[in-house]
């Protein structure tokens, strides 16, 4: 057996660089293999990258906007620890901006993006049945992304996508949220179909009871989790 440790980022192209340094770290801190508080090696994620330290150094400033990296003076980049009740704002946040989002989207014609989300629905069907926990997240996040990209607020979508890792990292750490996993999916089922009927009261409502729950029960999970640690 090798003693060779394998490394935590892959080689990539040199295009949009800082973006995709970010997701890779983005990627490492929400699949656990950067943990709250761990220091990022800015030196070992450009050489398993291939490339200089400041791409790397700007990725990481993106993701200090976006809540997963927080800077310390003369010391570096470190994992930010999320707490229930940083994710109790998020969730805050997110009632408002999708609410908005799903009524603009009833309001002005849905039928474009309905295909796109039902298929995000029916991959989260897919990966309950396989039980791939991390890839039904990011289908969830993507089903809710797709909502704001198709509204036609390009700064609803922005802010959506500023916290989305934030959400990831929450959701991926406390692991399964219902003890059936097909039920992500199927909580998605009214905003669809009040998207479909094009009510913008009742896009607005659905999506607000939506986010609600999950967010009771994300927060409740992560309170217990903070108690088991402390």
């Amino acid at each position: 057996m090798s003693d060779i440790e394998a490394p935590l980022f892959a080689p990539i192209p040199r295009d949009d660089l800082p973006q995709r340094i970010a997701r890779q770290l983005a990627d490492a801190v929400t699949a656990g293999r950067l943990r709250p508080g761990e220091r990022l090696s800015e030196s070992a994620a450009a050489r398993e990258m291939g490339v200089s330290r400041a791409p790397v150094r700007e990725a990481a400033r993106l993701l200090e906007s976006a809540g997963l990296l927080v800077s310390r003076p003369n010391r570096g980049f470190f994992v930010r620890s999320v707490s229930a009740t940083d994710l109790d704002a998020v969730y805050e946040l997110r009632i408002c901006i999708e609410a908005e989002a799903a009524a603009r989207l009833a309001r002005t014609g849905a039928a474009s993006a309905l295909p796109r989300l039902a298929a995000q629905i029916e991959r989260m069907r897919a990966l309950a049945d396989a039980g791939a926990h991390v890839e039904q997240v990011d289908a969830d996040l993507a089903f809710h992304r797709a909502l704001c990209a198709a509204c036609g607020n390009a700064r609803l979508l922005g802010v959506f996508d500023q916290i989305v890792w934030e959400m990831r990292l929450g959701l991926v750490l406390i692991g399964r949220l219902y003890d059936d996993a097909h039920l992500i999916a199927e909580t998605h089922l009214p905003v669809l179909a009040a998207l479909r009927a094009g009510d913008p009261a009742a896009a607005a409502a659905a999506i607000r009871f939506h986010i609600g729950a999950a967010r009771e029960a994300v927060v409740d999970r992560f309170r217990a989790l903070e108690g088991t640690t402390a």
